[in-house]
């Protein structure tokens, strides 16, 4: 089973590299943001939009407030600027939720409806792994295709989130 401070370090490094995701893409005019590049979402803004939409709707099965939007797929925000607002917002909620879990909470069972409507079980611990491994397939997704067009975010390894690793000299 994870544990508490792996999910806390994971928040982080979830908020880290979504600032730099952003910040990258706030140096492309939005033309450039949603044209179509064929990547599983379309455009980068859409892949962007996705990764809100999934924390968001995942996050609302963690606390039971479901998230009740737009479909799987759906672009949230037209808008860059509030799309990264709203980045900003859920990347604080996610930070908040792990910052209060416990050992406990972790290892019980989630009972939870798949954006489908099927009803689904699984320990907390798994669904949370579930969280950060989507949360990193799809920033990967971004990154290439920032990457394409010709942005540079900097290292994306764990190890490079500022505060994991010790430097002695």
């Amino acid at each position: 089973m994870i544990s508490v401070e792996y999910c806390q370090l994971f928040a982080r490094y979830n908020r880290w590299m979504n600032e730099r995701l952003f910040a990258a893409a706030g140096e492309l005019d939005d033309a450039e943001r949603k044209r179509d590049r064929q990547a599983f979402f379309g455009s980068l803004h859409r892949t962007l939009n996705h990764l809100v939409w999934a924390d968001r709707t995942w996050l609302g099965r963690f606390t039971a407030q479901e998230y009740a939007v737009a479909a799987y797929g759906a672009n949230l925000f037209d808008d860059f600027e509030t799309l990264a607002r709203e980045r900003e917002l859920t990347d604080t909620r996610i930070l908040g939720y792990c910052g209060a879990l416990t050992t406990d909470a972790l290892a019980a069972t989630l009972a939870y409806r798949n954006s489908a409507g099927g009803a689904r079980r699984a320990p907390l611990w798994i669904a949370i792994s579930h969280y950060f491994n989507h949360q990193t397939n799809h920033r990967a997704q971004a990154l290439t295709l920032l990457t394409q067009m010709g942005k540079d975010v900097g290292p994306t390894d764990l190890m490079a989130l500022p505060g994991v690793v010790r430097v002695d000299d």
